[in-house]
């Protein structure tokens, strides 16, 4: 049975924003499980009905027309209210839930934090699953497009237009391998400079991480011999060298149980990093949520900050009620499905 709007097949909003985001036929087959002849049809009929092109052949590619541009925003934010608002159930009980959620993080928050929720998740929420990705894509896209449930990040790339909240704070030191006759029991500004350094980049476009970022900020130069692209290989790449590495603390000890590294203060004040947790907007209020929203921080690491209790005490108040986030849910949702389908004519 087909939902119509203005004699809109509503079904075909999942497509438009799926030929959107893929610009391709093939790629949107795949992703809709249709036939690629069955999605050439949805896209002729989407033509039709706004009498636009809404994508056309540029070469080897789909490019959108300045309509089907207008329209992604609005037709994207159409689909997670429905989804938010109708497709979510209205209550949420962890021990019985099958729910499944889609975290992206740093290979660093994994080791230091989910690693203990997994494990409290098998204990009181059995049924409850995680997919985890890594930053080095788009994440800040992927949660803009409702792809992600939630993103971990220093609380400084975080976008300012979804909720987030503080996660835990992260201190820096350097780590050398204990055989390193170089380094003594602390170092010097000269003697770190002079080293040579094991630096990671994350990403098809490498940028660099918050301590390479902040020592750039000042205009030091160091001598990098090794870029990894993962936290958790830094470590490994200073064992059995005479490099050193600018390492988060907590993953420093946590590597320094199973490797024979030793951690010493670094020879200059480098700013505690915030990571913060960050959902989409329209998943405010969803039951779900709400709970791995409580659920995570109370696994936070303490490093000098308030206690694992504040932190979900801020979270539970940062959290608007249900019936409001609902009628202001559905309000918007009415008001962009008529902006949305409006761009078409009324037929």
């Amino acid at each position: 049975m087909s939902l119509r709007f203005h004699q809109l097949d509503l079904n075909l909003l999942v497509a438009l924003d799926v030929l959107l985001a893929e610009r391709s036929i093939t790629g949107s087959a795949l992703r809709l499980n249709l036939s690629q002849s069955a999605t050439s049809g949805i896209l002729g009929r989407l033509r039709e009905y706004f009498g636009d092109e809404l994508l056309v052949q540029v070469g080897r590619k789909m490019m959108p027309t300045p309509l089907a541009v207008s329209l992604g925003d609005r037709v994207r934010n159409v689909l997670l209210t429905v989804h938010s608002t109708i497709v979510n159930r209205s209550d949420f009980t962890p021990a019985t839930s099958n729910r499944h959620f889609r975290i992206c993080a740093s290979d660093f928050v994994k080791t230091v934090l989910l690693t203990e929720v997994v494990r409290r998740l098998e204990r009181e929420a059995p049924g409850v699953t995680l997919e985890l990705s890594g930053p080095d894509g788009d994440p800040l896209g992927q949660l803009d497009r409702g792809e992600l449930d939630f993103l971990i990040l220093p609380e400084y790339l975080l976008e300012k237009q979804h909720p987030k909240i503080s996660l835990f704070e992260s201190r820096h030191t350097c780590v050398v391998w204990t055989g390193n006759h170089l380094v003594k029991e602390s170092l010097t500004f000269e003697q770190y400079m002079g080293l040579g350094h094991v630096v990671v980049r994350i990403g098809a476009t490498p940028q660099p991480s918050f301590e390479e970022w902040f020592i750039k900020q000042f205009g030091h130069t160091r001598r990098i011999e090794i870029i990894t692209d993962s936290f958790n290989s830094m470590p490994q790449f200073i064992f059995g060298t005479l490099r050193v590495a600018t390492v988060h603390e907590r993953l420093a000890e946590f590597y320094a149980k199973y490797m024979q590294l030793r951690l010493i203060p670094p020879p200059l004040d480098i700013p505690v990093l915030t990571e913060g947790l960050q959902w989409h907007k329209y998943l405010d209020s969803d039951p779900g949520h709400r709970w791995m929203k409580e659920f995570t921080p109370a696994q936070r690491i303490h490093a000098g900050g308030e206690s694992a209790a504040d932190v979900v005490a801020r979270s539970v108040t940062q959290l608007r009620p249900r019936t409001t986030y609902v009628e202001r849910a559905l309000a918007h949702h009415r008001q962009v499905v008529g902006e949305a389908i409006g761009a078409g004519p009324h037929r």
